[in-house]
């Protein structure tokens, strides 16, 4: 065989060992990136689905398959397709690019696996989808039950966890996440159907993990919604490192300009009970830029949050609201919080006694 033969010959057996079956459902007029496209076979068939008004991009790191592959597309007619020379770990796309990142055993391959949701998580657009298959460990496996594995499937060596595979996903970003065993090849290592979600919000925004680089622009959000008296009882918003000491370090999230970065919203966590009964209940805060309380960020920004929140196995979401904040209880009351009672008078704030509306969100998933 020719080397591209023996290389796509490969794929094809990653194809096999992972039950070739198709399980996007592309739309018309998405655009589609395939991670490791080798021969172009899967683009090919995304590009039929998206139509003639959509688009396919086909990436692989061998330049011999991106010529292969574009010499396929061409003899089978196809034309809504671009292939491209590159890494799964710095795709040659810009942000904002594609709808669907699509994949098939080639993740699990990966020399820097923590690179490429992150890079997936860049390209797509928000509310763009991660729906790839590959292969995945239960548990962590023995060198020689992953060498046996890897003389059955072809693509076992580098396998991530289960766990280790959602850590990576949640945190480059995506929301919604789910890994789904399908074929058991032995010794603890199945394929999978592994699917995620970008946060959708507006155009030019973005929604994605809090970072240090943020402590500016979110501790002067929160000042500026304390300076309206109707946010909290604290009238003072604390240093960073007091700010993150007091939250957990997952579910933290922001919303930002798409062009500049600018913070434009932020959303965080704290621990209600460090007593493990209370594992799955959380207190939450979010608060908004006043320039930008009027373009549905907030609802947005919690909706991920929500989302977000139930992938990391929380239960209650609860939170309290004065009952002058109208804005805030309507914003959680459209995203399931209800009211299940009041605290009058519990605190002085400003020379005022006021109460205090408690509000809480149920998952319908996470212990239901």
């Amino acid at each position: 065989m020719a080397h591209d033969e023996i290389v796509d010959h490969h794929s094809a057996l990653a194809r096999n060992a992972l039950s070739g079956q198709r399980i996007t459902r592309l739309r018309a007029g998405e655009t589609v990136l395939d991670l490791g496209s080798g021969g172009g076979i899967d683009v090919s068939l995304s590009a039929r689905e998206v139509g003639p008004h959509g688009a396919v991009f086909g990436m692989d790191a061998s330049p011999a398959l991106v010529a292969l592959a574009q010499r396929n597309a061409e003899q089978a007619g196809v034309h809504n397709v671009q292939f491209l020379h590159g890494t799964i770990e710095a795709i040659p796309l810009p942000g904002h690019t594609v709808d669907v990142v699509v994949s098939n055993c080639v993740i699990s391959l990966s020399g820097d696996k923590a690179a490429v949701p992150a890079e997936a998580f860049r390209v797509l657009r928000p509310g763009g989808r991660f729906w790839v298959r590959d292969v995945v460990t239960v548990r962590v496996p023995d060198e020689r039950a992953r060498r046996r594995t890897e003389q059955r499937v072809g693509c076992a060596a580098g396998s991530l966890t289960v766990q280790e595979y959602r850590d990576l996903l949640v945190a480059a970003g995506f929301v919604a996440v789910t890994i789904t065993l399908t074929a058991d090849h032995g010794d603890g290592v199945h394929s999978a159907v592994v699917q995620a979600v970008k946060p959708a919000i507006g155009p030019g925004l973005e929604i994605r993990p809090m970072r240090e680089g943020d402590a500016a622009e979110v501790l002067a959000i929160y000042q500026a919604g304390l300076d309206t008296g109707q946010a909290s009882f604290e009238t003072t918003a604390p240093d960073w490192e007091g700010f993150t000491a007091s939250r957990l370090p997952h579910l933290r999230y922001v919303a930002t300009d798409s062009d500049s970065g600018e913070v434009l919203g932020w959303v965080a966590a704290s621990a209600v009970s460090s007593r493990p009964v209370y594992a799955g209940v959380v207190e939450h805060s979010i608060y908004v830029h006043p320039g930008c309380q009027a373009h549905g960020i907030g609802r947005t920004l919690l909706a991920a949050f929500i989302a977000a929140s139930e992938d990391a196995g929380v239960w209650t979401i609860q939170s309290g609201v004065f009952p002058e904040n109208a804005a805030s209880l309507a914003l959680h009351q459209g995203l399931g919080f209800r009211v299940v009672g009041t605290r009058e008078r519990i605190g002085c704030h400003r020379g005022l006694w006021r109460d205090v509306l408690m509000i809480e969100r149920r998952s319908t998933l996470t212990g239901a």
